[in-house]
């Protein structure tokens, strides 16, 4: 058979339209071709649940009681749907179209409404539970500071915190805030003579018996004056105590560099100074450093000062004007500091009798085997009547101590203390042997990281926990002395952060109640600054 072709009619067809002509095709012949299967098909049909824009009944629950909440489509699902206040189921009392009414849990906690039905979730809105814990909202701090409460201290009618911020209540647009504030007892912010404050981090801070202050931490310099190495005094006003010192003067033809202005208290080390302790006009400073440091003025110029520079590992005692104490851990026949710590030191307080115990990640002080925890002497010399026996298996990060029930409050990574299972908190006597009365429960979803005993007996824990003995506890909760869940005092929603300081104190109507300062961004489901007011009741 011949084909022939009219030149005439012949066009070129593009390829792609080519391709789709035959595509066409193709599917007009096939009707019934199935493609591909269609992604949405077997999805779950709405079931039609749905939480009016309206209040509970009533706004505030009281566990143990009941509330009704106002949600519309729960009636073609009875008996097979689950409401939960914060993950924690509530028993159904009774329903209507729009509403349901159930009883509160008694380990209830502040959070988010939720309905579970045919294997779908609903998400309502955040119902409060009230109990004997809440965030005091006649506090004034507003926004707080924008970086970490190391240390807080009540000083002048008020609290000076320190840390690493740079603004508190949004203050710095004014006059700088550089790691040093105050506040009045309300929460209010008080203005420092502080200058342009410090050029690093505080730790630590104490109130001498004259008024002034002894900040420490980590860093060079105050309000810019130079020649400081991470601790000074400074007046009750905030401003650096400092004074004129003569020098050597290579210029006599200006005479005012034969002069300068420098810290009064002139000592320092060449670290991290996490802790100091005051008694008897001395203080007492631990932590990460090797060296302590003396400026020799009378043989200093203006542009190179000369140091006098001892070793001293992790722990040194100053006096007043800031020299060394040399009765205190040092070695007289090598002008020298004792062997010291072996590793880094995290927490420490001072008993009242003036003995430091000290925490960390070391295994020995002064050659002596002494395992992540130690008590030293009012010389200097290793306590051995402090009998914490084998220690901690792990770095402790935190140290806490209450003076009224003289007990300490240990936590960290460690998961044994003196053989015993501890699982990062362990409670010890004054004496360093576990309390065995404290039993720690199961703790899920994260650590603790920071422990501390009221005057009540009470125990605040707090971390990145999401669950206590299955109880929701979303990193804050409050025990019994023997570590049981107190209740009607875990009643309070989410916290996040870390806790560094508690003082107790009262709130503006009278109860007893905690500021609580640190890294701290929210607290009963509520934004905070880093510092606040709970009341404990």
């Amino acid at each position: 058979m011949m084909i022939s072709i009219h030149k005439k009619r012949f066009r070129l067809v593009p390829f792609s339209v080519f391709i789709l002509l035959v595509s066409l095709t193709v599917f007009s012949c096939k009707k019934s071709t199935v493609i591909g299967e269609d992604p949405y098909d077997g999805g779950k049909q709405p079931l039609g649940i749905k939480f009016a824009n309206e209040a509970a009944d009533p706004e505030v629950g009281i566990q143990g009681e009941e509330a009704t909440f106002k949600i519309r489509g729960l009636r073609p699902f009875e008996g097979k749907f689950k409401v939960l206040i914060n993950e924690t189921e509530a028993e159904v009392l009774t329903l209507t179209d729009s509403t349901v009414k159930v009883k509160i849990p008694l380990n209830a906690s502040t959070g988010g409404i939720t309905v579970i039905a045919e294997g779908q979730t609903f998400f309502g809105p955040s119902f409060g539970i009230e109990g004997k814990v809440s965030l005091d909202a006649s506090f004034k701090v507003v926004s707080g500071s924008n970086g970490s409460i190391l240390d807080m201290i009540p000083a002048n009618n008020g609290y000076l915190m320190v840390g690493g911020f740079s603004d508190f209540d949004s203050k710095a647009a004014l006059k700088p805030v550089n790691a040093i504030a105050m506040m009045n007892s309300q929460g209010e912010f008080q203005s420092l003579n502080s200058g342009k404050g410090v050029s690093g981090v505080l730790f630590s801070a104490n109130q001498l018996s004259g008024g002034q202050f002894i900040v420490a931490g980590l860093f060079n310099s105050y309000n810019r004056r130079l020649g400081i190495s991470s601790i000074a005094r400074l007046n009750s006003d905030g401003s650096l105590d400092s004074t004129r010192v003569q020098l050597i003067n290579l210029t006599p033809e200006k005479p005012q560099m034969g002069f300068d202005t420098v810290s009064t208290f002139n000592g320092g080390v060449n670290g991290l100074i996490r802790k100091t302790f005051v008694r008897d006009n001395k203080i007492t400073v631990v932590g990460n450093f090797t060296r302590y440091y003396r400026y020799f003025y009378e043989r200093s110029t203006r542009d190179s000062k000369r140091i006098d520079i001892t070793t001293m590992n992790q722990i040194v005692r100053m006096k007043e004007d800031g020299s060394m104490d040399s009765t205190f851990n040092f070695n007289p026949a090598t002008r020298q500091g004792y062997e010291g710590l072996n590793g880094s030191v995290e927490g420490a307080f001072m008993q009242q009798d003036g003995k430091i115990v000290i925490t960390g990640d070391f295994t020995s002080f002064n050659g002596k085997p002494v395992n992540r925890i130690a008590r030293i002497n009012l010389d200097g010399s290793r306590d051995d009547t402090f009998n914490t026996g084998s220690g901690a298996d792990n770095i402790v990060t935190s140290v806490t101590y209450n003076e009224t029930k003289r007990k300490i409050m240990l936590t960290g990574l460690f998961k044994n203390f003196n053989g015993t299972a501890a699982n990062g908190v362990v409670m010890l006597n004054e004496d360093g042997s576990t309390d065995n009365s404290f039993k720690l429960g199961t703790i899920s979803g994260g650590i603790v990281t920071f422990a501390h005993q009221l005057s009540s007996g009470k125990i605040i824990l707090s971390g990145g926990f999401s669950r206590y003995n299955n109880v929701v506890r979303q990193g804050f909760m409050i025990l019994n002395q023997n570590g049981s869940l107190a209740p009607g005092y875990n009643n309070s929603g989410a916290f996040e952060g870390y806790i560094s300081k508690v003082i107790e104190t009262s709130s503006s109507l009278g109860n007893p109640a905690v500021i609580l300062s640190g890294f701290i961004s929210k607290f009963d489901n509520k934004r905070v600054g880093n510092v606040l007011r709970v009341e404990i009741k």
